[in-house]
């Protein structure tokens, strides 16, 4: 019995040593830290019988170092711990707003960034839209070298990853715009947004947007940038009401997912609020 314990679980102390067990484990291998998501793998319906490299005890992997230029999280580092670190940074606001607002505070203590990043499924991810609109990348360590991916492209191949992957950290530039990060839960969905936009500014001296990135999360299956709204929003002086007004005219653009807490279409249709919500968050902040 504790040989079979032993065969599904390996405690990692280093990072390399999670990447060799992992890529010795192949396709049965899946890394393993604040287990959230891995948790309710029975309720979802998904194979259980994986081997496990927990990897929360490997000190760089919990690691969060801010530089002037640019900031550095890792993998494990969980919602509360980002969200404290950031709470000082404006141009983070986004981010802290995201990590701290997640699920429950129960979860936000175990959640990780890197497992909020992997979890392929879960398109309510609150941390995923934030990190696209503040133009993050992810560090991969693979069996045979490092890599950095823009969190675009990771989410796109991060379910055909080769045994072994572990994502290492989270860059994100530091940059002299503001951020806000908006979205609406509904009581019976439990911790899940049912929308969520995010959303960064950098504006002129006469309150012109210079540069905009704007990016949706838990519509469709995959949170993705809003590129005909930002494209509206730069040049322009930023307002709520004629964002709100551009998002819906815009909201063509999403192909929202049904649920059991909400159908497809209502999700599009609660986008321009959460627009002029961010708006005015980023508004307040100038």
């Amino acid at each position: 019995m504790q040989a079979a314990a032993d065969a599904r679980l390996h405690i990692a102390r280093s990072l390399s040593e999670a990447v060799a067990a992992l890529a010795e484990r192949g396709p049965s291998g899946a890394p393993l830290a604040g287990a959230t998501w891995i948790m309710r793998a029975p309720l979802r319906e998904e194979r259980r019988e994986l081997s496990y490299v927990a990897i929360s005890k490997i000190e760089e992997l919990r690691r969060i170092d801010i530089a002037d230029s640019q900031m550095s999280v890792g993998a494990c580092v969980t919602h509360a711990e980002l969200a404290h670190a950031l709470a000082p940074l404006p141009e983070c606001r986004a981010l802290a707003q995201a990590a701290a607002r997640s699920a429950n505070p129960s979860i936000r203590g175990i959640a990780t960034v890197g497992g909020n990043l992997c979890a392929c499924g879960f398109a309510a991810a609150d941390l995923v839209p934030a990190l696209i609109c503040l133009e993050a990348e992810v560090e991969l360590v693979r069996p045979h070298g490092s890599e950095r991916l823009a969190l675009e492209r990771f989410l796109n191949v991060r379910a055909k990853l080769e045994p072994g992957s572990v994502v290492r950290r989270v860059i994100i530039p530091r940059n002299a715009g503001r951020s806000a990060h908006a979205r609406l839960p509904l009581r019976k969905a439990g911790d899940y947004p049912v929308a969520i936009v995010s959303m960064t500014a950098t504006l002129g001296p006469r309150g012109v947007v210079n540069k905009a990135r704007v990016a949706v999360g838990s519509v469709e299956s995959v949170a993705r940038r809003w590129r005909r709204l930002e494209t509206d929003l730069i040049g322009r002086p930023l307002d709520p009401n004629s964002a709100a007004e551009k998002a819906e005219l815009y909201c063509e653009d999403f192909q929202g997912r049904d649920g059991v807490e909400a159908p497809g279409w209502y999700r599009v249709k609660v986008l321009p609020t959460l627009v002029r919500r961010a708006v005015g968050a980023i508004r307040e902040q100038v």
